[in-house]
């Protein structure tokens, strides 16, 4: 089955969103509210895991966006109680045909003391070695999900409550993952010892809510608390409040500099920066790094627009929405024939003839990771009758796949991993292309004396091939990791 669109196969796509809430009436209807405001991460699937005292556990999950599921008075009071957490969820290209519902989080298990449930957002890299070891003892896995490898270790461990059968059973988990779970009573929130994955805890009223991302605590009117920091759970309880402990042994933290770049939504605060701003810093370290004479700097819809900005508030070269976004095309708009497939991105994105004709335009993008999209954009641009065309992206190359919870193309079908520069200026067949260096996106996320080459800050496996957690599944699969001494 091929992706609903042209446009959305060409960017790199965060796997999920999680989100939880406890000690509030109606719990659900707030997890509804923050998944929608998670939707940017997963719009394949969603659900949603309630306790009610009287009526037990209850759960929703279904294919497709929040506002289409969890917007039914019939859905959302099939759905009480005053704790629940929740998941939105994106899969690689084309897997929703191919996706069984059970695949969709938040997974559920019931132990002797209970039930819980949990909701995962990051990629568990040794989960094929724990799925084997794990069917060899007799457990029976129901999703082809490796977030299912984390009940079953918590039902084979021995600790005695729920809490510390979750700790003792993400001590056997390598890779990234930031959890949402909870119990009959109890909200739970873990990261794993980097932080790669986001989380953040936020106070609504008497209640506690955890969340993948500030915006998602905006929707429900909630303060932001603070991040729950890397390695660190925490047990949130109505009554007691919120529990801290660091079960994991202490790491320098590598947060993914990415959620900087792209998944992030920009009203959101990441490290107590303003993504919108971090972004609107790249434009402007992308305008010193690589200038160019033009008469325009216009983004390619939405996620260049604050780095575009920055490039044009640092150059003095004049801002303009060059390109048009349609916000009413969905993933679902029309059967994605072969004719309608030909016309590309023409059905989101249509150039704004009158301000680009005649003239030499700088398009800001976020990242290039197969290619096809900028082609396309820039084929539109010389259509409607620019002079030029320059790229400046807001990212260094994509030469390496992610395997922390991001949707990537394999490695070879990555632009960055075949071409050199020159070569996907010449592929691109533009005036210009320039990418952000490592060190100015450092410099750009506060880092001002860029990128530490002995312990990186961050987690730049997906421009630098340095993973800081060896994924081990896939290199049992022959995945080249990059030789130490490059």
């Amino acid at each position: 089955m091929p992706p609903a669109h042209p446009f959305d196969d060409d960017k790199l796509r965060e796997e999920c969103g999680i989100f939880g809430v406890v000690g509030v009436k109606d719990a659900a209807s707030f997890v509804a509210l923050g998944l929608h405001a998670l939707q940017h991460r997963g719009q394949e699937a969603g659900g949603i895991v309630t306790h009610d005292p009287e009526l037990g556990f209850n759960s929703a999950r279904r294919f497709g966006y929040v506002r289409d599921n969890f917007t039914s008075s019939d859905v959302m009071e099939s759905l009480p109680g005053p704790i629940g957490i929740g998941h939105v969820r994106y899969s690689t290209a084309g897997s929703k045909g191919q996706t069984a519902i059970r695949d969709v989080q938040p997974f559920f298990g019931e132990f002797s003391m209970g039930g819980a449930a949990i909701a995962h957002n990051g990629n568990i890299t040794n989960a094929n070695a724990l799925r084997r070891e794990l069917i060899d003892r007799g457990s029976i896995f129901q999703s082809s999900s490796d977030s299912e490898c984390i009940i079953h270790l918590m039902a084979r461990s021995l600790q005695r409550n729920i809490p510390e059968r979750m700790e003792d059973a993400l001590r056997r988990v390598e890779g990234a993952f930031s959890i949402v779970a909870m119990t009959r009573t109890k909200l739970i929130g873990v990261r794993d010892p980097l932080g790669v994955r986001p989380l953040v805890l936020g106070k609504i009223g008497d209640g506690w809510c955890l969340s993948s991302e500030t915006c998602a605590l905006d929707i429900i009117g909630a303060e932001f608390v603070r991040e729950i920091e890397p390695g660190e759970m925490v047990e949130i309880n109505a009554e007691r409040g919120v529990e801290s402990l660091f079960p994991f042994r202490r790491q320098p933290p590598k947060f993914c500099i990415f959620e900087h770049v792209y998944f992030s939504r920009p009203d959101s605060i990441l490290g107590g920066r303003s993504v919108y701003e971090t972004r609107e810093s790249i434009g402007r370290e992308l305008a010193k790094e690589s200038p160019v004479d033009a008469d325009l700097v216009c983004p390619v819809p939405d996620s260049g627009t604050p780095a575009a900005i920055g490039y044009s508030l640092e150059s003095g070269i004049p801002y303009a929405m060059g390109i048009i976004r349609n916000q009413y095309m969905g993933r679902t708009f029309i059967e994605p024939t072969e004719q309608i497939r030909n016309m590309g991105v023409r059905l989101k994105l249509n150039v704004n003839r009158a301000l680009i004709q005649g003239k030499r335009v700088i398009l800001v993008d976020d990242s290039v990771v197969r290619g096809t999209t900028s082609r396309k954009i820039k084929e539109m641009i010389l259509d409607a009758g620019a002079k030029e065309v320059h790229f400046r992206i807001a990212s260094p190359p994509t030469a390496w796949p992610c395997f922390y919870g991001v949707d990537t193309p394999q490695r070879e079908k990555l632009l960055a991993a075949t071409m050199t520069e020159d070569e996907m200026t010449k592929h691109l067949a533009v005036n210009s292309l320039k990418f952000i260096s490592l060190d100015g996106l450092y410099r750009a996320v506060g880092e001002s004396q860029g990128r530490s080459k002995e312990c990186p800050q961050y987690c730049d496996a997906c421009f630098s091939g340095e993973y800081p957690v060896t994924p081990a599944d896939m290199v049992e699969k022959g995945f080249q990791m990059q030789p130490a001494a490059e």
